[in-house]
């Protein structure tokens, strides 16, 4: 893939699942409140973290390309 992501999770949306957290082998982590949180905001693009985002089951993880802000998942419509 070669690009870098910016990650954001809406922590309104978010049900503490942790399937992000088992999907990327601990790079997402649940904090105090059961939410989900990234191990970094910006970072490499890589498939268990898309694979995460889309199996989200509430959707609460959007990927943005770093430079642009170009989305990457959800995509745009």
């Amino acid at each position: 893939m070669g690009d870098r992501w910016r990650l954001e999770i809406d922590r309104s949306l978010c049900i503490g699942s942790a399937q992000c957290v088992h999907r990327t082998g601990g790079f997402f982590t649940l904090d105090e409140a059961r939410q989900s949180r990234p191990g970094e905001v910006e970072t490499d693009a890589n498939e268990s973290v898309l694979e995460a985002a889309e199996n989200c089951p509430v959707e609460a993880i959007s990927i943005a390309l770093a430079g642009s802000g170009e989305p990457v998942f959800p995509p745009e419509e």
